[in-house]
């Protein structure tokens, strides 16, 4: 049996703070640490929040790895895990910008990247759609990202099954209400056959968006293993065999920041 043990950081991020949250995601990466962890899943947009567009625009949005970038993968190699960070970028060569998770190893090294592909607009019209849709190898489990909106379909879950991934792991900050998740993810993970973890937030954005009871869950065979919601930010920790692909936690451990 191959045990893994993730933890969800499961924020609340301050709109367009982007010194704040790097300082909250470097905090929960610490936790997360202490609690054992082998793999860290951050939320959608969890350094600029949902919101940043209106206050600060994008010039802040840079090539990555930047300094920042860098210094954080350095604490990624201190405490050997694999961290699933969602940052957005800018391609040097084109000046599009994209709404991308970035996966960095045990060794500090950026393995690979999903750029979000169902790019809303609205809040999202700075972010360009992505194409790319392979699997990405962490420690030896071809992994499929969905960024949100992503999995809300079957279209990009199903390529990446299709390509050989074993589990798929979903960035999201999609709260309750209007338009909430309705069965998504469960879905997903029945269509597919694939666990699917979901590291949502938590906070509200400028009295507009409420996630106090945004759901961080796992989902396999069109069923809920786990689901958590926090009125502040919080780690979520479980214990999962990557072998047989089954749960082995009762329920999250949590740690709040």
């Amino acid at each position: 049996m191959k045990k893994l043990r993730i933890s969800f950081l499961h924020l609340a991020p301050i709109t367009s703070d982007i010194d704040h949250n790097r300082k909250l995601v470097e905090q929960g990466l610490e936790v997360a640490a202490a609690q054992g962890a082998q793999w860290v899943i951050t939320p959608e947009l969890c350094i600029p929040g949902y919101l940043f567009m209106e206050k600060i625009g994008t010039d802040w949005i840079t090539p990555q790895p930047d300094a920042w970038m860098t210094g954080f993968q350095d604490l990624v190699k201190k405490h050997s895990m694999t961290v699933f960070l969602s940052h957005p970028e800018r391609d040097p060569a084109s000046d599009k910008m994209y709404n991308t998770v970035f996966v960095i190893d045990k060794n500090g090294e950026i393995l690979g990247k999903h750029r979000k592909v169902k790019a809303l607009g609205g809040a999202e019209s700075w972010s360009t759609s992505g194409w790319k849709i392979d699997p990405i190898e962490c420690d030896g489990i071809k992994t499929g990202i969905l960024i949100c909106a992503d999995g809300y379909k079957n279209e990009i879950a199903q390529v990446f099954k299709d390509k050989g991934a074993q589990v798929l792991v979903s960035p999201v900050s999609w709260g309750p209400g209007h338009c909430g998740p309705d069965g998504e993810w469960e879905a997903r993970s029945a269509d597919t056959g694939l666990p699917m973890m979901v590291c949502n937030r938590s906070g509200i954005e400028d009295g507009e968006l409420d996630y106090t009871f945004a759901e961080s869950v796992v989902t396999q065979d069109g069923k809920r293993l786990l689901e958590a919601t926090s009125d502040r930010s919080v780690v979520l920790s479980f214990d999962w065999d990557m072998d047989n692909m089954a749960m082995l936690s009762q329920d999250f451990d949590r740690a709040y920041l």
